[in-house]
C-alpha cells in the first residue's frame, strides 16, 4: 500500500530498497530553502542494519502489508517473550532482540499487537502509555536553573529515562512506549 512520505511514523514497517525496514525515528523538516522532507531512521528487519534516509514530501513509500493480531503477555525468559492469543489460547514466543528494550515494559496480561508477515512475527506494538514506578532518581537542587530541566532516573524495570525535577523515587509515572519519554506523574 502506497503512502505519502510525510505519513511515515515510528513503529511502521515499510518496503524500501528490496528489504523490510522498521521505522525507528521520523522527523518532518521544513527548511527555509528548498522543499520539506521527512528525515527517517530505519532498521532492517532481516539484516539488523540501520539506515538514515531523507524522503521528499512529494515521494510515496510502500507500507508493508502485515497481519496484525492482539496477544496478552505471559512471561519472558533468557531469550524470548511469551504471548497468548486470548481468543484461541494459542501461545507464541518472540525473541527479546526483536522488541529492543521494550520487553522491559511488558507486564503480565498486558495486551499488545504483534505484526506478522507470512506467519513470522516482525514487530511488537505496546499500548502508547504504560504505568511505571521510579526506582532511583537524584534529588532536585533548588535554584539549579531558571528553565525546566530534566534529571536522570531508573525505573523499576531497569530502563533509564529523564524526568522532571519534582519526580521522586517511588513515584508512579506514565511513560510513552513509542519514545520512552516521561508523560506525567500519577497520584
Amino acid at each position: 500500500m502506497k503512502i505519502s512520505a510525510v505519513e511515515v511514523k515510528p513503529g511502521m514497517i515499510i518496503e524500501h530498497k528490496n528489504d523490510y525496514w522498521n521505522v525507528l525515528k521520523a522527523q518532518h523538516v521544513k527548511p527555509g530553502k528548498g522543499g520539506a522532507f521527512n528525515q527517517v531512521e530505519l532498521k532492517s528487519i532481516t539484516k539488523g542494519t540501520k539506515l538514515n534516509e531523507r524522503f521528499r514530501s512529494s515521494e510515496t513509500i510502500e507500507k508493508a502489508e502485515l497481519e496484525e493480531k492482539k496477544f496478552n503477555f505471559l512471561y519472558f525468559d533468557e531469550e524470548n517473550c511469551h504471548f497468548m492469543d486470548s481468543k484461541t489460547f494459542e501461545q507464541i514466543s518472540i525473541l527479546k532482540s526483536l522488541t529492543e528494550e521494550k520487553f522491559k515494559l511488558l507486564k503480565e496480561n498486558l495486551e499488545v499487537s504483534i505484526s506478522f508477515m507470512d506467519e513470522k512475527p516482525l514487530s511488537l506494538s505496546l499500548p502508547n502509555n504504560v504505568e511505571c514506578i521510579i526506582d532511583i532518581t537524584d534529588a532536585a537542587i533548588k535554584g539549579q536553573t531558571a528553565a525546566s530541566s530534566y534529571k536522570p532516573a531508573t525505573l523499576d524495570n531497569g530502563l533509564k529515562i529523564n524526568v522532571p525535577p519534582f519526580v521522586e523515587s517511588g513515584d508512579k509515572i506514565i511513560l510513552d512506549t513509542r519514545t520512552l519519554e516521561y508523560v506525567k506523574k500519577v497520584n
